[in-house]
């Protein structure tokens, strides 16, 4: 299956346009326009019409798996096209009703990145435990699992009827606010009625990955305390009970430092990084130390690859609006003070962590962290947070996307005649 992806094959590399708009200054911030949607009633956005592919895995009455290419070079190989993807945090708050997943404000989102040149959406639903030491998870996050379940079903639709594929992502929530990779249920027994219980909530949300059609799912996200341990078989059988009901791409969401350390990335399709990589270790480096830093993730990136024969993506990456935000891009901007909000420390970050990935062939592509459901409300983070939108990160991004990568594959003759160009500066 060849999945089709939008690109400009007559945009220069991110190497040589995003950084020369840097390196010279870019001043002021993208204005967004309401650009009309497509004409095309395939890409109508009222979510009533999916995509082939989607058409195909709903219509299968058993799972017909898809694969990628053998080797660490799988997904250039097998003509996929690569991941231009854009993560969409859900709104979910009472406060803020009617602007959530499978809304009309949500479909406005998926046109904007469509425009933007993206071809691919991560959508998270979340369940919760109360702390690191769960008995189980609970389906319910702000509303019913049911609402939710519809909600999510509805942006899925949504998506594929704006043109884009989509990655779904079951995040965990951690009520205490502790950090899910350090969970640890306690003995033997704990540890059985926990996955059982992450059983149940995972493949929940696979079964609606597989009704609607959704083209990769997430079996987790930075679960280090299960996939770097001897807890790991419980996760490796968990993992083949998934493939036994849905028939896309698996990935799981390793962190960046511990993504070594995993052990079922054989039982993937692709490798996942939640790539919060610092590009710097002192304050106030220059665009071209962050560069440095941006080529040796890169060459991190093909070792992984190559260790294990599997192509690799970043299945989350960003960065904050900030002064020196390559440092420690994991901080979260809510812990943040006295922040002093610089829109082109974020956008050289962008840029010198992706250029040196445009020409990996190992490399499948990424998903940058994040946007929202709604994108005219500016009340689920600060100013210095992680939306790139309307500053000059997504300038850097719309460079990216419309740039021809290595994982693309071969150029076909006539290409750049062919294919759109970008619809304008700032139409996010």
């Amino acid at each position: 299956m060849k999945l089709g992806h939008r690109r400009s094959a007559d945009a220069p590399r991110l190497s040589l346009l995003a950084v020369t708009l840097l390196a010279t200054g870019l001043h002021g911030e993208p204005k967004h326009a309401n650009a009309p949607a497509s004409a095309d009633p395939a890409r109508s956005g009222d979510g009533s019409v999916p995509n082939a592919a989607a058409a195909t895995l709903r219509d299968s009455s058993a799972p017909t798996p898809q694969r990628v290419a053998l080797g660490a070079t799988g997904w250039r190989d097998s003509e996929f096209g690569g991941i231009r993807g854009v993560t969409v945090g859900p709104i979910e708050s009472t406060l803020h009703p009617n602007v959530g997943y499978g809304s009309e404000a949500c479909g406005r989102t998926f046109a904007e990145i469509k425009r933007m040149g993206g071809s691919w959406v991560s959508l998270t639903p979340f369940g919760r435990t109360y702390d690191l030491k769960p008995s189980g998870v609970s389906l319910t996050f702000e509303a019913p699992f049911e609402e939710n379940r519809a909600a999510v079903a509805r942006a899925v639709q949504q998506a594929h009827a704006a043109g884009l594929r989509v990655f779904l992502v079951p995040h965990l929530w951690v009520e205490s606010g502790e950090w899910r990779a350090l969970i640890d249920p306690g003995g033997d027994a704990e540890w059985e009625r926990w996955a059982k219980s992450y059983e149940r909530f995972l493949l929940s949300w696979a079964r609606l990955a597989r009704e609607e059609g959704v083209e990769m799912l997430s079996v987790g996200v930075e679960l280090r305390s299960w996939v770097t341990t001897d807890r790991a078989p419980s996760f490796s059988a968990l993992i083949e009970r998934v493939r036994q009901i849905y028939p896309g791409f698996l990935t799981y969401a390793a962190n960046w430092d511990d993504v070594d350390k995993t052990v079922v990335l054989g039982q993937l399709d692709v490798i996942g990084i939640n790539a919060f990589y610092p590009l710097a270790e002192s304050e106030g480096a220059d665009f071209a130390t962050l560069v440095r830093g941006g080529q040796s993730i890169a060459k991190r990136v093909r070792d992984l690859a190559q260790s294990w024969g599997k192509p690799v993506m970043f299945t989350e990456f960003g960065y904050t609006t900030r002064k020196d935000p390559a440092i420690k891009p994991w901080e979260w901007p809510d812990h943040m003070q006295n922040v002093v909000v610089d829109q082109r420390a974020q956008a050289e970050a962008y840029a010198a962590l992706l250029a040196p990935l445009m020409s990996e062939q190992t490399f499948a592509g990424f998903f940058v962290w994040r946007v929202y459901s709604d994108p005219n409300d500016v009340s689920q983070e600060q100013e210095w947070g992680f939306s790139p939108r309307g500053k000059l990160a997504e300038l850097v991004l719309r460079d990216a996307f419309n740039a021809h990568w290595a994982a693309d594959g071969r150029r076909p003759p006539g290409d750049a005649l062919a294919m759109p160009r970008t619809t304008g500066v700032g139409i996010y």
